[in-house]
This record gives structure tokens, sequence and C-alpha cells, in this order.
């Protein structure tokens, strides 16, 4: 399966796209995805404090002084969680497969000059997120700018 993620356009937005199989069962994902303190391992910003419910906050922290909170628009077990993040959208979905369950992560944004940085980030937080959920310690590896480049070469033939 391809790890790396494509980008589509829709309606004048962009949506980035990813797609990665685990050999567990939905719920075991769909936990470590909402579970705070393995969310905010892998998830930019977050603080692991989080209100998991439809309308609930996501605590956010930028690093550098800024707070701001995403609200979760979505969220059914074991399948569904959705939130919005300033104006963009990110959906993850679980999907059942034979042997496990297939994620697919998909984030909805303006501006197509950012996908290649956006792609890469998000590629390097999905590899982090499998660490987790293959119960292994999360090691982040050293391929922010191959990434940006494969991506920035991938989408400027769009």
């Amino acid at each position: 399966m391809n790890e790396y993620g494509t980008l589509h356009e829709s309606n004048g937005r962009y949506a980035l796209r990813f797609e990665r199989s685990f050999p567990y069962q939905r719920e075991e994902v769909f936990r470590v995805i909402t579970t705070p303190s393995d969310f905010s391992q892998w998830y930019p910003f977050a603080t692991g404090e989080m209100d998991l419910r439809p309308g609930g906050k996501i605590a956010m922290d930028d690093g550098e002084g800024s707070t701001y909170e995403a609200v979760i628009t979505e969220l059914k077990k074991p399948h569904t969680f959705e939130f919005r993040e300033m104006d963009d959208l990110l959906q993850v979905s679980l999907l059942e497969e034979d042997v496990g369950c297939q994620m697919i992560f998909t984030h909805i944004f303006d501006g197509k000059e950012m996908a290649m940085y956006v792609a890469a980030g998000w590629h390097r937080c999905l590899d982090a997120l499998g660490q987790i959920v293959n119960g292994q310690p999360v090691e982040w590896q050293d391929n922010a700018v191959e990434l940006r480049e494969y991506y920035k070469e991938a989408f400027d033939s769009h």
C-alpha cells in the first residue's frame, strides 16, 4: 500500500488524503487515535486536553505563545473522528478489512502553496501514530526534507 498522501481539489479547497492499514480491530485503533495522551504524541500542537464528544473542544498550543481550540464536529465510535481546526477540517475514518482496519486521514484546507509542507508534516505524524498503534515508542525520523521534495514534485503535476 502506498504510504504517501495524495492531493485532491474540491470546490476551491484542497484535500490531502492518506491511507494506512493496521493489523488491529477498529476499536483498538480508534481508542489510540482519541485517547488524549496518545493523541498529543502524534498530533501537532495538541496539549492532551480533549472533551471527547461532538461539540467538544481539543486544546492546542503552537509552542510559540498561541493557544486555540479545535472543535469536534463528528464522533462515531469506532469509525469516525472529525474536527475543525481554525478553517481546516480533519477527518479520520476507520474501515474494517479482512485483517485489521484501514485508516483514511483527510485534511481539507485552503492554499495549495502550503500542500507540500502540510503533506510532509502529516506523513511524519502518521508514521508516529503507526508507532503508537503498534505499541512502539515514538521515534521521529529525520526525513522532513526528503518528504517535502517528494510532495513538491508529486503536487506540481496537479
